[in-house]
C-alpha cells in the first residue's frame, strides 16, 4: 500500500530525461527486475524443514515483486491521462486499454493450462520436485510474457511531453502533494466510490470457486470454475463499446452510477442457484460482465478529470501521485473482502475449520457474499457518486478552462 503514494509522487518529481522521458525511465528500469521477482515467487529454493526460512525468503521476495510491480504499474496509469488529454481522446483509447486488460487476465492462465499437475495428488517426493518444477515453469512463462508484451509498448508506446523548468518547479513537495491531494473532496468522493468497485471485484473473484463448488455443487469439475470466472471477462470486453456509447450520451459518472445500479439488479439471480444449476450458474456468472465493463471504462476517464482540474490549480499535471494515492486506498477493499467473508463463514459450519459437506448455513453465508455484499458495495459506490460534483457544468467549465493552458497538454 505504501508504495503507492511514495513511487507515484517519485515519478512526478523526476525531471525529464531527454529520450528516457519520465514515466519511460520508471517502467524501462523496473521490467526486468519485475520479471525476476515473478519467477522467484514461484521458486522454493531452500531444501530444509525450516519453515520458516520459506517464510521469510517468501516475504522479501514478495516486497520486492510488489515494489517493482508498483514502480511499472503507476507509471503506467500515470501515462494515460497525459497521453490522452479529452474525454473523446480517453473514452476511444480505453475500450482498446481494457480490451488488452482483459486478455491479460486470461493470459495470465495459461501456465495453469499447460503446466500440470501445480498442485500434489499423492504426495510423494517424484511428484513434489515435478510440482516444483511446474511452478518455476510457470513463472518462467509469466516472466517472458511480461518482458515480451512490455518491450513494444516502451518503445513504441508512450509519448511523453518535455517539461520545462518552470513548469517542473511548479510541483509541490512530497508532503505537501499528500496533504493537498487527501484534502480534494472530489477526488475522495471518487476514490470511496472506486474503493467499493474494487470491493464487489475481489469479493465476487474470491468467492466465486467456494459459491460454484458447494452450491452449484460442481464437485471436482474446475472447468465450471474456470468458464464462471472468465465468462464475465469476456463479456465485458465485447460490452465496452456500449459503455462508451452510454457515457457519451448521459455522462461518464452518470453512466457510472447506471451500470452499477444495474449490477445489483444483475446479482439477484445468485440467489436463487442450487444443486445441479451448472449452465444457469455459468450464465449469471457471464452476465457480470456489464457490470465489469462499464467499472473497467468509466473509472480511468473520472480519476483523468479529477486530475486536469487539480493541474489548473498547481499548474502541473500530477498524474503519477492520484494514481499512487488512488491505489493506496482502494487496496483496503481487499481487507474488507477478508472480513466479510470471515464474519459471515464465522456463524457457519465452516467457523473453526474447513467440512467437505457444508451444510445448510453455509449455502446461505455463500449466497450472501455474492450478492448481498457486493450489492451493498455498489449501492455505497453509487451514492458517494451522487456527491461527486466533477460533472455536467462544472466539468465543461473545468474543460474550457484547460483549454486555455496549451503546456499541460501533450505535444
Amino acid at each position: 500500500m505504501f508504495n503507492d503514494p511514495i513511487l507515484g509522487a517519485l515519478s512526478d518529481r523526476t525531471k525529464h530525461r531527454g529520450k528516457w522521458g519520465k514515466r519511460k525511465f520508471y517502467l524501462t528500469i523496473s521490467l526486468i527486475p519485475l520479471a525476476i521477482t515473478m519467477i522467484l515467487l514461484l521458486i522454493v529454493p531452500f531444501a530444509t524443514e525450516a519453515k520458516m526460512v520459506e517464510f521469510i525468503y517468501f516475504i522479501i521476495i514478495i516486497i520486492l515483486f510488489e515494489f517493482f510491480y508498483t514502480m511499472f504499474d503507476v507509471n503506467v496509469n500515470a501515462i494515460f491521462p497525459e497521453m490522452f488529454p479529452t474525454e473523446k481522446k480517453r473514452a476511444q483509447a480505453n475500450i482498446l486499454v481494457k480490451g488488452f486488460t482483459v486478455l491479460a487476465v486470461i493470459l495470465a492462465a495459461l501456465p495453469t493450462l499447460l503446466l500440470t499437475p501445480l498442485a500434489p495428488i499423492t504426495g510423494t517426493p517424484e511428484e513434489l520436485r515435478e510440482i516444483k518444477i511446474n511452478y518455476m515453469m510457470a513463472g518462467i512463462i509469466l516472466a517472458i510474457l511480461t518482458i515480451l508484451f512490455a518491450i513494444p509498448f516502451i518503445l513504441k508506446g508512450i509519448r511523453e511531453k518535455e517539461e520545462v523548468q518552470e513548469i517542473f518547479a511548479k510541483r509541490p513537495k512530497f508532503f505537501e502533494s499528500l496533504k493537498s491531494t487527501l484534502k480534494n473532496k472530489t477526488f475522495l468522493q471518487f476514490v470511496i466510490a472506486n474503493t467499493m468497485i474494487w470491493y464487489v471485484f475481489n469479493t465476487l473473484i474470491t468467492i466465486f470457486p467456494l459459491f460454484f463448488t458447494h452450491v452449484v455443487d460442481v464437485g471436482e469439475e474446475s472447468f465450471w470454475v474456470t468458464l464462471a470466472l472468465v465468462a464475465p471477462l469476456l463479456v465485458s470486453a465485447f460490452i465496452l463499446p456500449i459503455h462508451k456509447k452510454l457515457g457519451s450520451k448521459v455522462g461518464m459518472r452518470n453512466g457510472l452510477m447506471i451500470t452499477l445500479a444495474t449490477w445489483i439488479f444483475l446479482l439477484i439471480p445468485f440467489l436463487f442457484l442450487g444443486s445441479g444449476d451448472t449452465g444457469l450458474g455459468v450464465l449469471f456468472a457471464a452476465i457480470q460482465g456489464f457490470g465489469l465493463s462499464g467499472c473497467f471504462f468509466y473509472v480511468d476517464i473520472l480519476i483523468g478529470d479529477v486530475i486536469d482540474e487539480d493541474a489548473l490549480k498547481f499548474g502541473v499535471k500530477r498524474s503519477a501521485s492520484y494514481y499512487g494515492i488512488n491505489a493506496f486506498i482502494h487496496r483496503t477493499s481487499t481487507i474488507l473482502t477478508m472480513l466479510t467473508i470471515g464474519v459471515v463463514f464465522s456463524t457457519t459450519d465452516w467457523a473453526g475449520g474447513y467440512t467437505v459437506n457444508p451444510g445448510v448455513n453455509v449455502e446461505i453465508g455463500l449466497k450472501l457474499i455474492v450478492m448481498l455484499f457486493p450489492a451493498i458495495g455498489c449501492a455505497i459506490a453509487i451514492l458517494f457518486l451522487k456527491f461527486y460534483g466533477l460533472h455536467g457544468s462544472r466539468l465543461e467549465q473545468m474543460r474550457v478552462e484547460l483549454e486555455k493552458h496549451p503546456e499541460l497538454k501533450p505535444k
